[in-house]
């Protein structure tokens, strides 16, 4: 007996759908046999991390807080990856694009009105699109894999965050913590309900994903990504200028990823730290292959993610197990889902020898 994968002619509606289920009851399974591994009740654990942070009001605006950085590098990756341009530094422009709003903010701290704000968002956005031109650059000119490129450049961001939170943007009068002074009001973006930590950088991801959407679905642009990513050769004869296009995608991606990293700054925490991003980069790719790179549908892929975040949080807290479940789910979500989605274009043939 022989088991084999065939190419379908035409992909499976049916798998489409059920692959993200599948791969949520996988999930589901697998923190089942983890926290019993670990001596807890998965029932209990079960409920702390997918029902409490549901009920909880406070918990409900901690998952839209963090869910929206995700959502912002997520739909700028969604560009990329419709063109088959593997952008993997979506976490060293998050962190740039932190570093120069940071840097606005510190050194004109004498700016009294808005305008400061607006100087650091588009400080962000400037310092993200110039960190995601190093591996376009390399791919346009020399042919280098970008996501060799951009994942290098991920470590070479952080030793920048590093050093700017040790050196120049270190607050004199911080006792040697590594974190800047504190933004001026002007600095921070405004809460958007009092009480919460709710802000403005919400409704910029919110409409980065209903623009991008838009591009993707009706623009020449999105058409001429979608074109590249199925095929190069198919792009050329139509006279789609493919360099053009990866200078966009990446551009336009890590514009979005260094928005999410000065709102970050901006509206959750006030100044810059050297633990300024948890991960958000990574991921964001897994957020944009579970919304299928659909803007709208990550939406919900990173509320779903930012959900595991709080609630590992909750079990840090009420169970005692590390915060770092969260990545731990996260990537088993995206394995099983990688895995099921090869039935999607395949089908699984049993034949004899």
């Amino acid at each position: 007996m022989q088991i084999k994968l065939q190419p379908r002619n035409t992909p499976s509606q049916f798998w489409l759908i059920l692959s993200p289920l599948v791969a949520l009851l996988g999930t589901i399974f697998s923190g089942i046999i983890l926290f019993s591994l670990n001596g807890k009740s998965p029932i209990l654990a079960l409920e702390i991390l997918l029902i409490s942070p549901l009920i909880n009001p406070y918990a409900i605006t901690e998952i839209i807080v963090q869910a929206a950085p995700i959502l912002l590098i997520a739909v700028g990756l969604a560009i990329c990856f419709h063109g088959k341009i593997w952008n993997i530094g979506a976490e060293g422009q998050f962190i740039i694009g932190a570093i120069f709003g940071s840097a606005v903010a510190i050194f004109f701290p004498n700016i009294n009105n808005y305008s400061l704000l607006f100087f650091c968002l588009v400080a962000g956005i400037i310092g993200g699109a110039a960190w995601a031109s190093i591996p376009a650059l390399l791919k346009v000119q020399f042919n280098a894999n970008e996501i060799l490129t951009s994942l290098m450049l991920n470590y070479i961001a952080i030793s920048l965050l590093n050093y700017s939170v040790r050196g120049p943007l270190q607050d004199t009068q911080g006792f040697n913590f590594p974190e800047s002074a504190i933004f001026s009001e002007f600095a921070t973006l405004p809460p958007l309900i009092p009480g919460t930590r709710l802000h403005l950088g919400i409704i910029f991801a919110a409409i980065a994903a209903i623009i991008v959407w838009l591009i993707l679905s009706r623009s020449q642009f999105g058409f001429s990504v979608r074109v590249v990513g199925a095929s190069v050769r198919a792009a050329e004869y139509a006279g789609i200028n493919r360099k053009r296009i990866i200078w966009l995608s990446f551009l336009l991606s890590g514009s979005l990823a260094g928005l999410a990293g000065v709102c970050e700054v901006s509206g959750l925490i006030g100044q810059l730290r050297a633990t300024v991003s948890p991960g958000y980069g990574f991921t964001a790719i897994i957020a944009a292959f579970i919304g299928r790179l659909n803007p709208l549908m990550i939406i919900l892929s990173s509320l779903l993610l930012a959900q595991l975040y709080v609630g590992s949080e909750l079990l840090q807290i009420k169970l005692g197990l590390p915060s770092a479940l969260a990545s731990i789910f996260q990537g088993i979500l995206l394995l099983i889902l990688l895995s099921t989605d090869l039935l999607i274009y395949n089908k699984i043939l049993i034949t004899n020898r």
